[in-house]
C-alpha cells in the first residue's frame, strides 16, 4: 500500500530488527466499508471526492474490493489524472467538473475531501443533482454531523462519517505493532467517548 499510495503512517519492528512500514489507511477503508455496506457488491460504480492521502487511500482500499467504476473529481484535476493513473488505472474516470456527471447514478459516494471539517462548510457535490445515490461515506468526522451526511440523510441516502474509518485504521496499526487482535469495540468507545467530552 506504501508504493501504491505514496504514503507510510505505521512503523513496526520484527523479532529479527527489521523495520516494517503500511498505510494502515487502506485497511481502515476497507474495513470501515464493509462496516457500513457489508461486502462490496460486484459492479458497484462509485463517486469519490478528493485527491489527497484519504482519496489515495480509499482509491486503492475499492480497486482491492473490486469495485467496477470509480469516478474522481478534485478541484485540481491533474493531481486526480495522478492519483488515478498511479492507482486506478482503467477503472477510474477523472472529470474536470461536476457538472459532467449531472443526473448520473452512483451505488456509493464518498467525501475524501477536507470539506466538513468545519462546521460551516458546504458539501463537496450537491448530492440532488445526481442521479440515484445508494450510499455516502464521509471520512470526515467530528463533534457535529458533517455537511456531506446531513445533505445525504435529508434525501433519505444511507449515510456514515469518518471516525469508523479512524478507528479502523487505528485498530490496523494496533494489530502490526503488537501481533494480537485489536480491540475495536473499545477503541470505538473510546472515539465516540472523545467526541462528545
Amino acid at each position: 500500500a506504501v508504493v501504491q499510495t505514496g504514503a507510510c503512517n505505521t512503523f513496526w519492528g520484527d523479532e529479527r530488527g527489521r523495520i516494517h512500514g503500511d498505510n494502515t489507511d487502506v485497511d481502515g477503508f476497507r474495513s470501515a466499508l464493509s462496516f457500513f455496506i457489508g461486502s462490496v457488491p460486484s459492479g458497484i460504480r462509485v463517486l469519490l471526492l478528493g485527491g489527497g492521502g484519504a482519496a489515495r487511500a480509499s482509491l486503492l482500499g475499492l480497486i482491492e474490493e473490486g469495485a467496477d467504476e470509480i469516478v474522481i473529481f478534485n478541484r485540481t484535476p491533474e493531481r486526480a489524472r495522478s492519483m488515478s493513473r498511479r492507482i486506478g488505472g482503467e477503472r477510474t474516470r477523472v472529470i474536470p467538473v461536476l457538472e459532467e456527471i449531472e443526473g448520473e447514478d452512483f451505488d456509493l459516494v464518498i467525501n475524501a475531501t477536507r470539506l466538513g471539517l468545519e462546521k460551516n462548510d458546504a458539501s463537496p457535490v450537491d448530492l440532488e443533482r445526481l442521479g440515484c445515490v445508494g450510499a455516502a461515506m464521509d471520512l470526515v468526522y467530528g463533534r457535529h454531523v458533517t455537511p456531506f451526511v446531513r445533505a445525504a440523510e435529508a434525501m433519505d441516502i444511507r449515510a456514515t462519517d469518518g471516525a469508523e474509518m479512524l478507528v479502523r485504521q487505528g485498530a490496523a496499526s494496533f494489530e502490526r505493532w503488537w501481533g494480537i487482535p485489536a480491540p475495536v469495540e473499545a477503541m470505538r468507545a473510546a472515539m465516540e467517548k472523545s467526541l462528545v467530552d
